[in-house]
């Protein structure tokens, strides 16, 4: 017998190898090994077996399996080959993405020793012990005066060799020594159980009970639950959950921030207890291994996570949520697979006969269209839940304030600074979204204009006050030095524009300095942990002010926060990308529905300069419908999703004239191939150089009317780039291809 092997690598070559008897029973399509690669042993996946072969030469036989069963049930192998052939990737990069090379079924857990008290001693031989062997008498005294089980490792507070100690300690009979396995915390990447007592309003049930029958009926269905922010989502989705394990079905829910985990997971486990998991980029080695064989053995029945969460070893799934589905972050686009998991977990929705729902307060264009077009049943949740009103929403002409008092650059106009003070005064909390971080995204010289760019982006540097560095946001450049005068003209007249949250969080405690403030981005969350205890931190009220990006802008579930501050409405309004509307908006109306989701009535202050956009109005106005309906118009108009398919190649390389070669190469082979297909570019892309690489673009655009699936952008594609690096003789440049891509930029 003989086994295809595929390596996660960016070629699409398999490799043979012969399977050897003992593992003839063991390795099958899906399985994966060891195997023997020119002068190393690597892990790869088996993706066809068998029984001859045509090939005369030397085959080198399999080593071994990695996993003693088959980890890939038929249908998330299934799944792992239609992201393969729809993103054009590799299969083997994409199964190394499902499960990593480092995650093993047969992972064991670590062992931990304790050590436990076997007999207590008199006085006498007690006072010798601590004559003779000070270090073991002080060991022994605190397992006397604890008298429980303690683990050898926490006794390094007392003497600095527990280990030798307590070896001593059971050689003279006094105590024993035993092993346990070492269980990973995994629970504190959610809050306590948070419990609530819910009675479901009108609309609420209606929305269950259509969710129930489609359950019942187990086959695929797909919804789009348009909620208002507020409205009780989470608890229609715990409701659907429980049905499903009623069924002895599982689910798999999807979120867009690491950030949204821990109160979401505290309301799940809340309810099911232990049957959740969490999984997402920030759990260590360990507990990723230790939670992923939990899940292949059906301990856990719910996984919440981010985008890779789709990919759970889950079996019999009846039920896929993703929750604020519009988001970005669900589109993986740093490395292949370039897929998106709201795609992802419709495909596995049809594959698993499950009810998906994709949710949100402001779903994206292609799910609206979606519903419009009859591919998704619609689901609306009108009124916030309970009691609780929409927030008052005011808007600052930034602007006038300039006019008014000559000064450019204000970050807290006079209306958020009174509202600030006046929620501080009754004791209630404020969330403040500035979404860049940071101290001052730009240094520029007041006597020549220079700007402190990054050596190896065309990027400005931005200030990080706290840290006294200037850092590229986009490779990690550290400025090295202390930034006096200006590198070009040496003189010292050096500004600092912009703000950052930062400077947002400077400003703040200088104006109200008795306020407890925090900030969150990626610079505070440097681990999952650390993003738990501040949001933990919040929601018990111990402090009164959070200022953060984006992070906090959606899906948090604050009683007591009563005014939401948007620093700088205009950021990304004036991108060069046909999404910038899009996302602007959907984070205003979000990060407004973060205020007043309880009794407590709430207040929205939108700060910008561009008062009369059509999008922070309709924002202003909480009016989707308005806004979907103009845009709608807009992306039709000029043939962009979702009236059409698109695809981008971009290709990266060190020498721009040979880059621009290429890419000119490219263009002159492919043009004019087929009926409805607009080409653009090439051209580079918005940020023209990063990581000290060159970018340029090719972006195409395929109408739905001629080509309804997608069908022929697909084959266009795979025709032209299967075999991109020969066919045009790409060198040492590199080629990457995005289908259905969030941005143009």
């Amino acid at each position: 017998m003989f086994a295809e092997v595929a390596f996660p690598i960016r070629s699409f070559q398999t490799f043979t190898y012969s399977i050897p008897k003992e593992y003839l029973h063991s390795i099958n399509i899906g399985s994966r090994v060891i195997v023997p690669l020119r002068n190393k042993t690597i892990q790869g996946v088996v993706v066809d077996v068998n029984n001859s072969i045509s090939y005369s030469g030397n085959i080198k036989e399999i080593i071994e399996p990695v996993d003693n069963i088959l980890i890939f049930t038929p249908l998330l192998w299934k799944l792992i080959h239609w992201v393969g052939k729809y993103y054009m990737v590799p299969i083997g990069k994409v199964a190394n993405t499902v499960i990593p090379k480092s995650i093993s079924k047969n992972y064991r857990l670590p062992k931990q020793k304790f050590v436990l008290l076997k007999q207590k001693i008199d006085s006498e031989i007690l006072k010798d012990l601590k004559t003779r062997a000070p270090k073991q008498y002080a060991v022994y005294e605190i397992l006397c005066s604890q008298d429980s089980i303690k683990d050898i490792a926490s006794l390094k507070d007392i003497v600095k060799n527990p280990m030798q100690v307590c070896l001593a300690l059971q050689k003279r009979g006094l105590i024993d020594i035993i092993e346990k396995d070492k269980i990973p915390d995994v629970n504190k990447f959610s809050f306590e159980p948070i419990h609530k007592k819910v009675i479901f309003n009108i609309d609420q049930q209606k929305v269950i009970d259509q969710i129930i029958l489609s359950l019942n009926r187990y086959c695929y269905e797909p919804f789009l639950l348009h909620g208002v922010t507020g409205s009780g989502k989470t608890e229609i989705y715990i409701e659907s959950v429980k049905i499903c394990l009623e069924q002895n079905r599982t689910a798999i829910v999807l979120l867009p921030e690491i950030a949204l985990t821990p109160q979401i997971a505290g309301r799940f486990r809340a309810v099911f207890g232990d049957a959740v998991a969490v999984w997402h980029s920030k759990l260590t080695q360990q507990q990723r291994s230790w939670t992923w064989t939990k899940i292949c053995s059906g301990e856990y029945k719910i996984v919440i996570g981010a985008r890779s969460a789709v990919f759970s070893p889950l079996k019999n799934i009846g039920l896929i949520i993703v929750d604020e589905e519009q988001e970005s972050s669900f589109y993986q686009d740093a490395k292949d697979p370039r897929y998106h998991a709201r795609d992802v977990a419709v495909m596995r929705g049809t594959l698993e006969k499950s009810v998906v729902i994709v949710a949100s307060a402001t779903p994206s264009l292609e799910s609206y269209y979606n519903y419009q077009q009859k591919k998704f049943q619609y689901l609306y949740l009108p009124k916030r839940f309970g009691n609780a009103k929409y927030p008052t929403v005011h808007i600052v002409n930034m602007l006038s304030i300039v006019e008014e008092t000559g000064k450019y650059g204000q970050v807290v106009s006079g209306l958020l600074q009174d509202k600030i003070e006046e929620r501080i005064n009754n004791n209630e909390q404020i969330i403040l979204l500035q979404n860049r971080r940071g101290f001052s995204p730009i240094i520029k010289c007041n006597e020549c204009g220079e700007v402190l760019m990054c050596n190896q982006c065309k990027i400005a540097l931005t200030y990080h006050k706290n840290e006294d560095k200037l850092i590229c946001h986009f490779c990690s450049y550290v400025f090295s030095g202390t930034l006096i005068r200006c590198i070009k003209c040496k003189n010292n007249k050096l500004k600092y524009f912009g703000t950052g949250t930062q400077k947002v969080e400077s400003l703040i405690k200088q104006t109200f300095p008795s306020a407890r403030v925090k900030r969150l981005d990626m610079d505070t969350s440097k681990s999952s942990n650390d993003i738990t205890t501040l949001l933990k931190s919040f929601s018990n009220h111990e402090f009164d002010i959070l200022i953060g990006t984006q992070m906090v802008a959606k899906g948090l579930d604050f009683p007591n926060a009563t005014l939401v501050g948007i620093i700088n409405a205009d950021l990304g309004l004036h991108l060069p990308d046909f999404r910038a509307s899009e996302k602007v908006f959907q984070l205003l109306y979000q990060a407004s529905g973060r205020s007043g989701r309880s009794q407590k009535p709430g207040e929205v202050v939108i700060q910008t300069y561009s008062p009369d956009n059509i999008v922070i109005n309709n924002a202003k106005k909480l009016n989707i419908s308005k806004f979907y309906h103009t845009t709608l118009n807009e992306r039709e108009e000029l043939n962009y999703p979702p009236y059409s398919w698109l695809a981008k190649i971009e290709v990266i390389g060190s020498n721009r004239i040979d880059l621009i070669s290429l890419m000119d190469r490219i263009a002159f082979n492919i043009i004019g191939k087929f009926e409805g297909l607009e080409v653009l570019g090439p051209s580079p892309c918005f940020l023209e150089k990063l990581k000290n690489k060159f970018r340029y673009q090719i972006v195409f655009k395929s109408k739905k009317i001629l080509d309804p699936n997608g069908a022929k952008l697909h084959f266009f594609i795979k025709e032209n780039f299967y075999n991109a690096k020969k066919k045009f003789n790409l060198k040492q440049n590199k080629l990457n291809i995005y289908f259905d891509p969030m941005s143009l930029i």
